[in-house]
């Protein structure tokens, strides 16, 4: 039976790899400080090791202990890291990074791993703890493990964009959910057009998977949701499967500004189309959960949950007077009003 070490592994994308390997006849170890609950805690198959990622003594334990087959490190945030876990796991037959579609220096549509540069880092980026820098570490860190793979290290990067479904401890998507849960009229940055490519958590979990089973050293992997969608057909799909009626109020940068609001104050609004191939994931065999699908098990677990996300965007104050402020009309257009925005795919 293949053994695991995940270096995280216990919040997010974490805890779906964990399932993910478990269907598939592994043996899990997580590698956690032990801070944050741990969902696996009674759950056969899978054990815990305490310990710091930043102590080299505690990996080479956790290493010596699993003798794993394959690793997953979820929390490599700096460049030095990544360097560490590389010679702490030199020997073993697949070690994957979770990177980031912020890694990418350029946007174009859509963002292709072998064709487009990565961001640059500074020593001083490298070091710097603030979201400020994130993609260029997460950039100079997949430099680290093509490195790795130069020195025969059989080391590779997955390149998730905006992580989605159930557990979401960030609350990007509760922050919508719990507005299409409660209120009836919805109000959209924009023409609802913001094109921010997502991927399903559970796919992302299969995809570290299928990479360390069949990726190539010194090569990244993007992974997103090969049906891409809008923010209007984000809203379209999650208002089917809380099974409710939402009339969309769209706002523009201009009318937003109006009640001193802009399109930035909402989670999961980019002003610049966000979008990667998958391509290259694809040919080992990885394909994604239909949309519907995905909402609908994001959307049976925020039920349950007591997650809103109030705190990431407009208070509802706000929006009301916002969707007040733009009257009656109906339209399809900024400042009107729909209740089935259109989805592009």
């Amino acid at each position: 039976m293949p053994r695991a070490l995940l270096v995280g592994g216990t919040r997010f994308i974490g805890r779906h790899t964990v399932s993910e390997l478990l269907a598939h006849d592994y043996t899990v170890t997580t590698f956690s400080r032990g801070k944050a609950t741990d969902p696996f805690a009674d759950t056969d198959g899978v054990s815990n090791y305490q310990g710091d990622r930043n102590d080299r003594a505690a990996l080479e334990a956790a290493r010596d202990e699993v003798d794993p087959d394959i690793v997953i490190d979820f929390v490599g945030m700096f460049p030095e890291q990544i360097a560490t876990a590389t010679e702490v796991f030199a020997d073993v037959d697949a070690y994957v990074f979770v990177s980031s579609g912020s890694a990418y220096g350029e946007q174009p549509i859509p963002m292709r791993e072998d064709e487009i540069p990565l961001c640059e880092c500074t020593p001083e980026q490298a070091t710097d703890e603030s979201m400020a820098s994130y993609g260029p570490r997460k950039a100079e860190c997949d430099r680290e493990v093509f490195d790795a793979a130069d020195r025969g290290v059989n080391a590779m990067s997955v390149r998730p964009m905006l992580v989605h479904g159930p557990h979401d401890y960030t609350q990007r998507t509760d922050y919508w959910l719990h507005r299409l849960e409660e209120y009836d009229r919805v109000l959209v940055p924009g023409d609802g057009d913001s094109l921010l490519h997502r991927a399903y958590v559970a796919d992302v979990g299969r995809a570290l998977r299928i990479v360390a089973e069949r990726g190539e050293p010194g090569e990244a992997y993007n992974v997103a949701d090969r049906e891409a969608t809008t923010l209007a057909g984000w809203l379209e799909l999650a208002a089917e499967a809380l099974d409710t009626e939402v009339k969309f109020v769209y706002a523009s940068e201009r009318e937003l500004a109006a009640t001193d609001l802009s399109p930035s104050d909402f989670p999961l609004f980019t002003d610049e189309p966000m979008l990667v191939s998958t391509e290259k994931l694809a040919a080992l065999g990885w394909d994604s959960t239909p949309l519907s699908d995905a909402y609908e098990t994001t959307v049976a677990e925020h039920l349950e949950s007591e997650r809103d996300g109030t705190d990431l965007g407009p208070a509802r104050e706000a929006e009301e007077a916002a969707i007040d402020a733009l009257g009656p009309v109906e339209s399809d257009y900024d400042g009107g009003v729909s209740s089935k925005p259109s989805r592009s795919g």
